[in-house]
């Protein structure tokens, strides 16, 4: 079952998600499970909203490829996650790719 992946990264910095970003390139090989990824700041830091087809799928792209890229960003502190199963999904039309 597909879930919903809420996270909150308090002091993460728009360059560095950037660099992780980058440095793992999830856009052009895109995570194993994956369906879809947003991302925002505030004054509290980094907002993650995804949906991953289980929250074990998430898991695994964390530790094969996410944690060391975070490392390298100096991106320190734990994020605020939580998983809930998702109900329904909806792209609008000609909505696709990154942005």
């Amino acid at each position: 079952m597909a879930v919903v992946m809420s996270m909150v990264w308090a002091g993460v910095s728009p360059a560095q998600y950037d660099t992780v970003r980058d440095a793992v390139d999830w856009e052009q090989l895109a995570p194993a499970g994956a369906q879809l990824h947003a991302a925002w700041f505030d004054a509290e830091g980094l907002h993650v909203t995804d949906v991953w087809n289980s929250q074990e799928a998430f898991e695994a792209f964390m530790a094969e490829r996410l944690a060391a890229e975070i490392e390298k960003a100096g991106i320190t502190g734990e994020p605020q996650v939580s998983f809930a199963p998702l109900h329904r999904r909806f792209v609008a039309p000609g909505i696709t790719g990154a942005a």
